[in-house]
């Protein structure tokens, strides 16, 4: 019997997680509404595009929104005011991809704060966690 192969990460490889941001319905922000998701990130906190490409089957995303719970693929799209877009995609439900805003110039690092559009509007979360992946 051959065992799998396993191809270890790169260094630059994170687990972040992201949280609701206070809001009108959410006054203190909400731990339980957010997105964990693995992604290369470079020295200065961005998205590594080309770790991305080389490695993109291992930048999944889970989110949980209250009781809800999705699994996704951080997507490289072309398009955006950055000629790219970044979106986590859940498969089958393309029409319910949701698109980071200006994730390319973000910096994800604690305490920073990004946005996501889903189809009930923008939300703002704030960067909890960025940790390497063990």
């Amino acid at each position: 019997m051959n065992k799998p192969v396993v191809t270890p990460l790169p260094r630059a490889f994170k687990h972040i997680r992201l949280e609701l941001a206070r809001s009108k319905e959410f006054p203190q922000g909400s731990p339980t509404h957010g997105y964990e998701f693995a992604a290369p990130i470079d020295a200065d906190g961005h998205i590594d595009a080309t770790l991305w490409h080389k490695h993109r089957d291992h930048c999944r995303v889970r989110r949980f929104w209250g009781d809800e719970e999705e699994i996704g693929l951080l997507v490289h799209k072309p398009g955006g005011p950055e000629h790219a877009r970044w979106v986590f995609e859940y498969g089958a439900k393309a029409h319910d991809d949701e698109q980071g805003y200006r994730f390319a110039a973000h910096r994800f690092r604690p305490g920073e704060y990004v946005s996501i559009s889903d189809p009930t509007g923008t939300h703002t979360l704030a960067v909890i966690a960025v940790e390497p992946i063990r």
